[in-house]
């Protein structure tokens, strides 16, 4: 049997950041993966306080998308990206900015990761991919592991939006 090529995805990026959405990152990642169609309105990110110590207070939480859909092949890569991305953009070491690429498809919201863990899979470049969301019965479902502020309303809302922008895309290039 001939494998068949992946069906290409929507590039997604949780962003966490102090200082919203500096210029100087929107260009960098516009320039790797092609315009940002989407930029959500940014919600508190209340759900931990794990960021606090190396972002400060008053992080916030909103997400971007790409009209250029990606191989999902190229998650690990993205991912190392936005890794030097961060770092380039961090002062005395601490983030400013953190940049969490996915993947959303018509079945689910994919991210990917630095940290293994037992329902991770390995996808190369020594990282992880998970599905965070499956898409069912007209919205997303979560795991125990999905992340806390991934199972919120709002955040799911955004997501549901941006799977609507992916699935017009896939119909125009069909």
């Amino acid at each position: 049997m001939i494998p068949k090529p992946y069906d290409d995805a929507m590039l997604f990026m949780g962003v966490l950041s102090v200082r919203g959405f500096p210029e100087s990152v929107k260009s960098r990642l516009e320039a790797l993966y092609g315009p940002i169609s989407i930029i959500t309105e940014p919600i508190p990110f209340d759900f931990t306080d794990y960021y606090v110590p190396e972002m400060g207070e008053g992080i916030e939480r909103f997400f971007i998308a790409f009209d250029n859909l990606v191989s999902p092949n190229a998650l690990a890569s993205i991912k190392t990206e936005t890794d030097r991305i961060e770092l380039e953009e961090a002062t005395d070491g601490n983030r400013k900015i953190n940049l969490d690429p996915g993947l959303i498809t018509e079945g689910n919201v994919i991210l990917a990761t630095t940290k293994n863990r037992a329902h991770r899979i390995a996808i190369g470049q020594s990282l992880y991919a998970e599905v965070t969301l499956i898409y069912h019965s007209h919205g997303f479902e979560s795991f125990p592991w999905t992340y806390a502020d991934y199972r919120s309303k709002a955040v799911q809302d955004k997501l549901l939006d941006i799977r609507k922008r992916y699935l017009s895309l896939r119909k125009l290039s069909r």
